[in-house]
This record gives C-alpha cells, structure tokens and sequence, in this order.
C-alpha cells in the first residue's frame, strides 16, 4: 500500500483510531487510518497515496461543528490541525486551515486590526470557518475574508476570491465541490488595539455566561430558520433538558446538544431527530442542521 511507504518515510499515519478522541462532542467511531500532514507536501502525498490505494479521503479541521457516525470513517481522515502557521502583513492576516480561527481573530487583535472580533469565541479551524461561513454575533467569515487556498483531490492548488466562494448562510462554494482549504486570506482595518482587544474579550465573556462550555458539545445544532431563533422555538416546544442516552439539550442554551457523559453519536442523532420531528410537528418548520454530520451509517 502506497500509504505504508508514506508511514515508513516518517509521516504520522495511524490505524483505528476512535475520532472521539478530536470531536468537540467526545463522540464518534474509529478512522481507518488517520493521517496529521505538517505541510502542503505531505498533504499531497497523502492524496495521491489515498487515490492510488483507492480510498476514499475525509479532511477535517478542529471537528467543533461536527459529529462522527459511531461505525466510524472508512479509508483515509486527514485532520489539518498540524497546519497551523499564522501571519500578519500590514493589514492583512494569513492563516493556515488548521490554525484555529480564535488565534488568528486574537493574532489580528494584537496587531490592533479590526474585522475578526466577531469569531474570538468560535472554536473551530480557519478550513471550518471558510468551508461553513462560520458566524456570530452578527459577523460572518465572509465579511473579512479576501481569499482563499484549496487543494484539488488531484493536488492542484488554486485561489478562490471571496466572490468565487458564493457564500451565503453557513454554506460556500467548497460545501460542494471537495476541494480542500489549505490557508486564508483575511482584509482587515487598522484599529486601536485596545479597543479591538476588549469587544474580543467582551464577547468571550458573553459566550462564557450564555452557552454550556463546561460540557462537551458540537456547538450550534441547527441552522436559524428566516424569523425565529432555535434556542427560544426549543423551550416553548418543552424540549430544553430533554436526554436521549447521555445526551441533552442544554438547560443553560437550548440551541445547543450536550454530551452529560457517556454519550454517543447515536444519541445525537436521535435527539436531533427528535428535535427536528417536534418542532415540525407544533411550529411546520423544518430545522436544518448546522452541524456537519459525517461517517459510516
């Protein structure tokens, strides 16, 4: 197998390995084989092994927004989180897809440039955030991103202008082409650093006293449909607290699903179905979910 050769030459490939291990929610069955490329190269010869031994290849980031089947991924999961450079030049800050979008929004704050605040709390990778059009408290990835860097399956690198991407509502162009992000571009403004620094505090604060961060979760579950806010629609439909297995919408924020302890993916997905089938049921609105769910059925 061609992706031997690369574990012999040094590259950090490992097999069967539970994914609960790197997910947000402590949930999620074992890869095949997992790979943590450090650079572009090593990425490549990943592809190209995974395409030559044919097997199919699932990239992820921080795996905040996201929940792993509990079969678990067949063939090769590449996590990015070892490509994590950051850089700032002048007024703009160029970050690999691993680094987690918190350093770069506090790497751009410490170089008193503004337009990042608004992600200081979110705890996915900089791939995730571009991938999803990652958002809060009213900004958004592409309000500030310039551009970005993709890997084909092929290996051939290509640059994406913010427009190219179509972005919308947690949702760009890469949803559904799969490309990989390899680094981003954001544009920002010069600020007073100061001030940049305490908006960004002051929503980690906020984030600290509304959402349950002493429990492991995915984050936000569903998407906010035209009109109304999940986390309110929850409570009036009686489902805040409500347990499938060891997992619970959260007392503390109903729009987010918490692992109380012992939880599988399989109980967050039934609670989420439970959740959507409810709420269809008293209000007929469908909720999408936000979180990426992936894996063996």
């Amino acid at each position: 197998m061609k992706l031997y050769d690369l574990k012999a030459q040094g590259l950090n490939l490992q097999e069967n390995i539970p994914l609960s291990r790197y997910t947000f929610t402590q949930t999620g069955g074992p890869a095949e084989y997992l790979a943590f490329p450090k650079t572009l190269a090593e990425l490549k010869e990943l592809l190209a092994a995974a395409k030559e031994d044919q097997l199919p290849i699932t990239v992820i980031g921080n795996a905040s927004n996201l929940i792993i089947r509990d079969k678990g991924i067949k063939g090769l999961v590449i996590i990015l989180t070892e490509m994590k450079e950051i850089k700032v030049e002048a007024d703009k800050v160029h970050a690999q897809a691993g680094a987690r979008i918190i350093d770069t929004s506090f790497a751009a704050g410490e170089a008193g440039l503004s337009g990042l605040e608004f992600a200081a709390g979110i705890p996915g990778s900089v791939g995730g955030a571009v991938f999803m059009n990652a958002g809060a408290y009213g900004g958004e990835t592409k309000d500030c991103l310039e551009s970005a860097t993709v890997v084909t399956r092929d290996g051939e690198v290509k640059t994406y202008t913010n427009a190219e991407l179509h972005f919308s509502y947690r949702h760009s162009l890469l949803q559904e082409n799969d490309e990989i992000v390899i680094a981003a571009t954001f544009a920002l403004k010069a600020g007073d650093k100061a001030t940049i620094l305490d908006q960004m505090n002051y929503l980690n604060a906020l984030r600290s006293y509304k959402q349950p961060l002493e429990y492991p979760s995915c984050g936000s579950v569903f998407k906010r449909p035209t009109g109304h806010f999940v986390g309110p629609m929850l409570i009036k439909a009686g489902l805040q607290g409500k347990q499938i297995g060891g997992a619970q919408v959260s007392t503390k924020h109903a729009g987010f699903i918490v692992n109380k302890g012992g939880a599988t993916a399989t109980d967050y997905l039934n609670l989420i179905h439970y959740i959507q089938k409810t709420i269809k049921e008293k209000d007929g609105i469908a909720l999408q979910t936000e979180v990426r769910i992936i894996g063996e059925e």
